[in-house]
């Protein structure tokens, strides 16, 4: 296979692993399985088809619509797809929450400094919703309440409600920005009006949709 394509097929593969966890379970039969698919194959198309026929049937319509939302309802930092969605965010060139940096650029600061230049912040802080009766770990630190921004931005907005920070940060970025800000973030319309229950559903949601939109990108 040419090296170019064999490329795109292994981080199509790789993506689709890690986002279901293909080699959590029980890795040694599951591997066992994929190599026995594959020893009658003898050419590169065949070799191509058989690894997008495994992807397709796992990342299926229903996997992205209701499998990945309920996946990330967690406040678990290990998930696959809060790992798949910061890749995500790399694959589609994104920028930082409120920031003119590329979430690329801010990895790679990050890995050359003591202090990360990104941090997660909590979209509704955790000391406002702790004063709102939001008390429980699983829930002030759930998946779809953090996004991605640069340090000093996560110390300045402390505990304030969405409503009151949120104003002077979008005030930063023009009009087609801050789209582009919405929709690499998942932000839903009017988020900071919302309950924060109805926030995480609906925020689930548009996270699932970028982490698909990066993977289409794998296959175009």
């Amino acid at each position: 296979m040419e090296l170019y394509e064999l490329k795109r097929l292994m981080a199509r593969w790789f993506f689709m692993s890690s986002l279901t966890g293909r080699y959590t379970g029980s890795p040694e039969s599951m591997m066992e399985g994929d190599l026995t698919r594959l020893r009658s194959i003898t050419d590169a198309e065949g070799f191509r088809m058989a690894l997008d026929e495994i992807i397709d049937s796992k990342l299926t319509n229903d996997f992205w619509d209701k499998t990945l939302p309920l996946d990330l309802a967690t406040s678990s930092s290990q998930s696959p797809s809060l790992y798949a969605y910061y890749a995500s965010l790399y694959i589609l060139d994104a920028y930082g929450l409120f920031s003119k940096l590329k979430v690329s650029d801010l990895l790679q600061e990050g890995l050359k400094s003591k202090k990360s230049a990104l941090e997660r912040h909590h979209l509704f802080p955790k000391a406002w919703l702790q004063r709102n009766g939001v008390t429980e770990k699983r829930d002030t630190n759930q998946i779809a309440n953090y996004a991605l921004v640069e340090w000093s931005d996560n110390i300045s907005i402390a505990d304030t409600h969405p409503a009151g920070y949120l104003p002077a940060y979008i005030s930063r970025l023009t009009t087609q920005e801050q789209e582009k800000m919405a929709y690499w973030h998942a932000l839903p319309e009017n988020w900071e009006t919302l309950s924060y229950t109805d926030f995480l559903m609906l925020r689930r949601q548009k996270i699932a949709l970028v982490i698909k939109d990066a993977f289409l990108m794998l296959k175009s």
